[in-house]
């Protein structure tokens, strides 16, 4: 069982712990104003720069952290994204966990009709995870961004509240 809390600063040490190349925080963060290395006054200052942000910490079943999340309402959609399995939960489920109870958080809000999420393009296991869920590829920006000299391409995703009550 995983379940989520809200992210509480001093869940950042631990968050940023899990980011061990630049490569793995542009995959988790994508164009966030982050810098490499990875400080997690970074991550406390992102998350209060903009009260539209949700951030949760996910944890298991002994309240230990497990992973990161964040939700972000813009109209009737809501962005999903900053999502993270620690190194040692990964494998065991908490990443489907940790999506399905934030679609439940995001659609809680009547107003939310769609949940909307960006992953690169090379990240297979991510994007199977979404579409098993019922996300659908919406948009591909090709050479999103550029990492050790390697262009990513990333893939906007979607989820409407339609589909996920016939999931």
């Amino acid at each position: 069982m995983t379940d989520l809390r809200a992210f509480e600063p001093t869940d950042a040490p631990l968050v940023a712990s899990w980011i061990d190349s630049e490569e793995s925080l542009v995959v988790w963060s994508g164009k966030a104003a982050f810098t490499w290395p990875f400080d997690p006054r970074q991550l406390v200052a992102f998350h209060a720069a903009d009260p539209t942000r949700r951030p949760y910490t996910a944890v298991d079943r002994g309240g230990a952290p497990v992973g990161h999340l964040m939700l972000r309402s813009t109209g009737g959609a809501v962005r999903l994204g900053m999502v993270l399995v620690s190194p040692g939960a990964r494998g065991h489920g908490h990443g489907e966990a940790m999506i399905v109870a934030g679609l439940a958080e995001a659609f809680a809000s009547p107003e939310a009709d769609s949940v909307e999420l960006g992953v690169y393009a090379h990240n297979a296991r991510a994007m199977r995870l979404y579409e098993r869920l019922g996300f659908r590829p919406e948009r591909v920006d090709e050479r999103s961004v550029s990492v050790a000299g390697q262009w990513w391409d990333s893939v906007t995703m979607r989820l409407t509240r339609q589909e996920w009550l016939e999931s």
